[in-house]
């Protein structure tokens, strides 16, 4: 499928492409002038995600899943592993496949990995500290998870895929850059993904109550998705630093205090209501992102209000479309 780097950049595999993530990557990396090769199997990434780079000379939408193997003649350069449901909701739905697809999956890029020379990233998750009992999160804390939890299978799938990188790298058989992604919110997320962000802008433009599990005083870290992506490109880039490290803002807030602010914000009359927390669901989570800053001069740069008001009016528009 092609013959290896385009004259102007490189040309890049981004599984799950067609996901939240995966499509700003896409997008930010076409515009960097590189080849990109979409794979998703649209169990939670959407067509329309990527819709407008439908036709780019520089873009190709290949509909894969990542448990089976990737085509053989795949010739890439580079490969961004983002292919997994990443929300409760979508991640519970199937957990055996969940758990499937994190690991069968970082097997078969590390394996394209190996056969091409390129290098792969994997998008790992703040999950795989479980709930937490250091507070902030370093990249040296082992975490505090649930093996056999209703969200064992995202949680554990995704430290297995970590393992499998952190041997292919030691054996010497494929270059790989791990990163842990803390919570990130902005345009194209899912509607229904079942995450508090999400969840809270359509209650909100909805005028539905507004569910906050708990008291709404466990905390969250909010990214905008402009400032992952920097992070992606940044530690792909880095050169002897596999990671892995944290990417995310660690600027800390409580749920009842983003509830609010999408209350302000979208002028809703939206009233609050509460439901228990949900089994093995974190009360604290905060990234330390001093490796980050060290490693690859990269801190977010915008601030909440800021990525709410343009994660807003995104939805404002997707919902008045015919949502899938």
């Amino acid at each position: 499928m092609g013959t290896g780097s385009t004259e102007r950049g490189r040309r890049i595999l981004v599984t799950g492409g067609a996901g939240f993530l995966g499509s700003h990557l896409c997008d930010r990396l076409v515009d960097e002038g590189h080849e990109v090769i979409c794979a998703d199997n649209f169990f939670t990434g959407r067509e329309r995600n990527v819709a407008h780079l439908l036709g780019h000379p520089r873009f190709t939408l290949m509909k894969h899943d990542v448990t089976s193997p990737l085509p053989p003649d795949l010739v890439v350069d580079q490969i961004y592993n983002l292919a997994c449901p990443a929300s409760p909701v979508h991640y519970q739905h199937d957990p055996v496949k969940t758990t499937r697809t994190s690991v069968l999956g970082a097997l078969h890029v590390l394996e394209l990995g190996r056969a091409r020379g390129a290098r792969v990233f994997q998008a790992s998750t703040s999950e795989v500290y479980g709930d937490p009992q250091q507070h902030p999160q370093s990249e040296a804390y082992w975490g505090h998870v649930n093996p056999v939890g209703v969200r064992s299978c995202y949680d554990e799938g995704k430290r297995c895929a970590e393992t499998l990188f952190a041997d292919y790298h030691r054996q010497g058989l494929a270059q790989v850059r791990i990163a842990r992604i803390f919570n990130t919110y902005g345009p194209r997320m899912h509607p229904r993904d079942g995450r508090v962000v999400s969840n809270f802008i359509v209650q909100a433009l909805r005028g539905a109550p507004i569910t906050v599990y708990g008291d709404g005083s466990q905390t969250r870290s909010f990214c905008y998705v402009d400032d992952l992506i920097e992070g992606f490109v940044r530690l792909m880039q880095a050169e002897n630093f596999s990671g892995p490290v944290n990417l995310g803002n660690p600027g800390e807030f409580t749920v009842a205090q983003l509830a609010k602010l999408v209350i302000e914000l979208t002028g809703s009359r939206s009233r609050i209501v509460h439901e228990p927390l949900p089994a093995d669901d974190p009360t604290q989570r905060r990234p330390d992102i001093r490796l980050a800053a060290e490693k690859l001069q990269w801190q977010p740069t915008v601030p909440l209000r800021e990525g709410l008001v343009r994660t807003i009016a995104s939805f404002e528009q997707s919902l008045t479309a015919d949502v899938d």
